[in-house]
C-alpha cells in the first residue's frame, strides 16, 4: 500500500485556511514585537531620566571646580531653529553672561549620540545668532556607563566627559584640555 493513499489530501480551501491561521500568528507576532520594542524605550527613557537626575543636582558644583560659574540650571528645553526646520531638545542648559554649556545626558552614550549632540547645538548656535546672542556655545555628555571608544570620541569632538562616580559624576577629561566652541 503506498505511503500517499494515508495522506490528507489538500484542496484550495485548506491551503488556504493554513495560509490565513500562518498570516494571523505573524500578524500577532509582530504585534507583541511592536509591545516589546515600545517597553524596552520605555526603560532606555527612564535610565535616561535616572541619569539626568544624577547629574543635575552637581553640575553646577562640578564645573564650578573648573573655573565656570554658571547662574542658571534648566532641564528640558525644546528648541525651535530660527527657521522652523529643526527642533532639538537639550537635557540640561548652563548659563552666564558668557558661555552657554549645553550637556547630553544619556544611560550609556554612542557614537552616534556624538554627532547628534554637535548637530544639537549648531541649531542653538544659529537660534543664539538671530537674537543677536555672542555668548560661546560648549558642549558635554553625561553617561552613567562609558565605553572607552565613546568616551575617547566625545573628548576629540571638544565635550566635556561628564561620568557617574558613586552617588555624584566626575568631569574626566585630561589637564589641558580645551573644549570647542561654537
Amino acid at each position: 500500500m503506498p505511503a500517499t493513499e494515508n495522506a490528507e489530501v489538500l484542496t484550495f480551501e485548506k491551503v488556504w485556511t493554513m495560509f490565513q491561521e500562518t498570516d494571523r500568528k505573524f500578524q500577532e507576532t509582530d504585534r507583541r514585537m511592536k509591545e516589546t520594542d515600545k517597553r524596552i524605550g520605555e526603560l532606555g527613557n527612564r535610565f535616561g531620566e535616572l541619569a539626568e537626575h544624577l547629574v543635575a543636582p552637581s553640575i553646577k558644583e562640578k564645573f564650578k571646580d573648573l573655573g565656570f560659574t554658571f547662574e542658571q540650571i534648566s532641564q528640558n528645553h525644546e528648541i525651535n531653529d530660527p527657521l522652523g526646520k529643526s527642533n532639538t531638545e537639550v537635557d540640561l542648559l548652563l548659563e552666564n553672561g558668557e558661555i552657554v554649556m549645553v550637556v547630553e545626558v544619556k544611560a550609556k552614550p554612542a557614537q552616534r549620540d556624538v554627532k547628534e549632540h554637535i548637530k544639537r547645538i549648531e541649531i542653538l548656535r544659529r537660534r543664539a545668532d538671530a537674537r543677536h546672542d555672542k555668548r560661546r556655545f560648549q558642549g558635554a555628555i553625561a553617561g552613567a556607563i562609558m565605553a572607552n571608544a565613546v568616551r575617547d570620541n566625545i573628548r576629540k569632538t571638544g565635550f566635556f566627559v561628564i561620568e557617574q562616580t558613586g552617588d555624584t559624576v566626575k568631569i574626566s577629561n585630561p589637564e589641558g584640555f580645551k573644549p570647542r566652541e561654537w
